[in-house]
């Protein structure tokens, strides 16, 4: 399968590599001091899975990719936008674009450049991060995909890359109700993020302090009514389940925005606590808890400049 990865870092760099492994023609687009490793010294693995190199073909321009049947869209929510009009090309013969980002507007916001027709849902749990350039660390054992359809027209490419996915290893799920999975995901991340952020602390640490673990399930049960509200057909109990899940998570578990914070980078914040600020505003709700998050930490949005 012709796979092109744009924004090879930790999850993209992670599925691409394994995906290439497996035989697919996959290409990285990547830029910088990664570009030039990537192209020189191949991608590192490091994972409890099975460490690897691979000679890796990597490009800056997505024009010089060629077409591509699946993108596996992994950039930060910042770069939305400006990568979807850079992948126009990569598309153009009747691929379709995956995005395993972060949030949940991800669909809307790229369709809104390459016609919603192209854009299926996914969802990436793994934690992995770019060690040092030209390689990719992934902590913890998990690493999972799950991704589906939203237009009738786009199940052959899912299932194709459902196919791609099992025979490369990959723990993956081809879902008829990707907006609900993303709304899961969306209640848990959205709620270790901010109360990571805010308390430059790890997941161990926040559950642990009861002033904090009330910000982690308060920031959970906004988010879980703002999707209620707009008509995502999520579990009457899944704050209960997702709070009895972070509780099984290893203590020294952070978030990707923590880490951002502590590097001086920029934040995912506007489409996280920020966003479900937003649309419970548009609803006629009330979110203080990810008001507060988002307002505390809206002085780092943009990092250190």
């Amino acid at each position: 399968m012709k796979i092109a990865v744009m924004g090879a870092g930790g999850v993209g760099g992670y599925f691409g590599a394994r995906l290439a492994q497996a035989g697919n023609e996959v290409v990285f687009i990547a830029r910088g001091r990664h570009l030039e490793a990537l192209r020189t010294k191949g991608l590192s693995l490091k994972s409890p899975a099975g460490d690897a190199t691979l000679k890796v073909k990597a490009v800056e321009d997505p024009a010089q990719a060629g077409s591509a049947e699946v993108v596996l869209f992994a950039v930060k929510l910042w770069d939305t936008e400006s990568a979807a009009e850079r992948i126009r090309p990569l598309v153009a013969g009747g691929g379709v674009v995956i995005p395993f980002q972060n949030g949940v507007e991800s669909i809307e916001r790229i369709g809104a450049m390459l016609g919603r027709e192209r854009v299926m849902g996914g969802a990436a749990y793994i934690a992995a991060r770019i060690g040092e350039p030209g390689e990719i660390v992934q902590t913890g054992k998990m690493a999972r995909l799950r991704f589906g359809p939203v237009e009738a027209s786009q199940r052959a490419a899912a299932q194709a890359f459902h196919a791609a996915c099992v025979k490369a290893g990959i723990e993956a799920e081809l879902t008829d109700d990707i907006v609900r999975v993303l709304w899961e995901k969306f209640v848990l991340l959205v709620a270790i993020s901010g109360t990571t952020g805010v308390a430059r602390s790890r997941i161990g640490a926040v559950r642990a302090d009861p002033d904090l673990r009330w910000l982690l399930e308060a920031g959970m049960r906004e988010t879980w009514q703002v999707g209620k509200i707009r008509g995502v057909a999520l579990a009457d109990d899944l704050v209960e389940a997702t709070l009895k899940m972070v509780d099984g998570l290893p203590a020294e578990m952070t978030s990707s925005m923590h880490g951002d914070l502590d590097a001086g980078g920029r934040l995912e914040a506007p489409w996280l606590a920020g966003a479900v600020a937003r649309m419970a505003r548009e609803a006629g709700l009330e979110a203080p808890a990810n008001r507060a998050i988002y307002a505390a930490l809206k002085p780092f949005v943009e990092g250190r400049r």
